[in-house]
């Protein structure tokens, strides 16, 4: 790093250990730390400590704070009571980016259980490093701190204030506008042709009464729309394979589903045959135990087993982790196995699982995996244009859907073509 800074660094026994983490990674980087506490994972009021930080910046003494809790949030609202302080809760090296760049935030605030330690370091290093030097956004600044020292009316043209009464009034009746079926500017503005939706999405039929007659509407839809592929069940490989034959529409075909809890030598053999009968994407199931039992070795021999199944047969692995299941950390190492077994794509959920996939979740794992480039295929829960828009620009490159010809329709009313 070009500059050193002196900083304040805080937490409350839920973020202790990160503290910890980072005050030795700021240490490392050339920063004067001060260690605000707390100094042990004894219970403490998170309140206490984030003012302290954020009184070491208000005066000056140090140029920038860093503060721990368990979501950010709390002390964000804490430091953001010291007159001079612009404190940002932020989850993402992004979000830390806009917080300096934008709005010129002086506190940085973390949730130990929203974000993993090199994560944490991460967007630590991109605040530090951001600069605030576009003149648009300094003139933002300079209101919001007008309006910390009482100068600058709360009305855009300078005329009387709306009180909290109108304030709520108007942002209900903004809710319900919203909510109405074919509201305008309910789903963002259209970025994909019709084509390329389709392109994005794997149509996918997994309920287990599924028929033939099932099979034959969900190939006929993808032949239609140009979906990317069919995902189904095994048994209806060489029926969709036979479907879809001279189409450009791939057949994906679930391994280890949906449980994911078969030895490796089982998902491998499930993967050849698949592949023989026609499947050129497999999606197989982790073992979600062995991943929350940190048993790497297990869960790397498990991946494994189906990719080098797959490469022989010339198919791609997809790597489902049924994220709901998981906490931050055990999405993360899951996209590490993933990388290093060799998948091309890690995958969100089965749709079997308690959630299905989040922006949240996806923008962490797209994240995680984006060094090796892998693909991030996001799937459960995805019923709407709006869904879908969502995961894309939380950096799905597949999605995984049942109401993919609905999505279609919506992306074509939204004015995609």
């Amino acid at each position: 790093m070009s500059q050193a800074f002196r900083i304040a660094l805080g937490a409350d026994h839920g973020g202790f250990e990160l503290k910890q983490q980072l005050k030795d990674h700021l240490s490392s980087r050339g920063h004067t730390v001060r260690d605000c506490g707390t100094h042990s994972k004894d219970a403490v009021d998170y309140p206490a400590i984030a003012s302290a930080v954020a009184s070491l910046v208000a005066t000056g003494e140090c140029r920038f704070g860093v503060m721990v809790d368990g979501a950010g949030i709390g002390s964000a609202m804490t430091a953001n009571k010291i007159p001079g302080v612009l404190a940002a809760a932020c989850y993402s090296e992004a979000l830390a980016r806009n917080a300096r760049e934008h709005n010129d935030a002086n506190v940085l605030t973390l949730g130990a259980g929203q974000t993993t330690a090199e994560a944490a370091r991460g967007i630590v290093d991109v605040f530090l490093a951001t600069e605030c030097t576009a003149d648009r956004h300094k003139a933002r600044v300079r209101m919001i701190r007008d309006l910390e020292r009482g100068r600058m009316s709360t009305s855009p043209q300078g005329g009387p204030a709306l009180s909290a009464e109108d304030v709520n009034r108007i942002a209900e009746r903004v809710r319900q506008l919203l909510q109405e079926p074919g509201a305008p500017g309910r789903a963002a503005s259209p970025t994909m042709s019709l084509e390329q939706v389709a392109a994005l999405i794997d149509h996918t039929l997994l309920k287990p009464d599924a028929m033939q007659a099932d099979i034959q509407r969900l190939c006929d839809e993808a032949r239609r729309h140009k979906f990317f592929s069919v995902c189904v069940n095994p048994s209806y490989v060489r029926q969709a394979a036979s479907l879809l034959r001279g189409s450009p529409v791939k057949v994906c075909c679930v391994v280890g589903f949906p449980l994911g809890a078969q030895p490796p030598e089982t998902k491998a053999l499930e993967a050849r045959r698949a592949i023989r009968e026609g499947a050129r994407e497999i999606d197989m199931v982790i073992n979600i135990g062995a991943l929350k039992g940190r048993e790497d070795a297990m869960v790397l021999k498990d991946i494994r087993a189906v990719v080098e199944a797959s490469r022989d047969g010339r198919a791609i692995c997809k790597v489902i982790l049924e994220t709901a299941l998981l906490n931050d950390e055990e999405k993360v190492r899951g996209c590490e196995l993933s990388m290093k077994a060799g998948a091309e794509y890690v995958k969100t959920s089965t749709g079997f699982g308690p959630g299905g996939a989040t922006v949240a979740d996806v923008a962490l794992m797209s994240r995680t995996v984006a060094a090796k480039k892998l693909g991030v295929k996001a799937a459960g829960g995805i019923r709407s244009y709006a869904d879908l828009l969502k995961m894309v620009e939380a950096g799905a490159t597949r999605v995984g859907s049942s109401s993919s010809v609905k999505i279609l329709e919506e992306a074509q009313a939204a004015g995609a073509k």
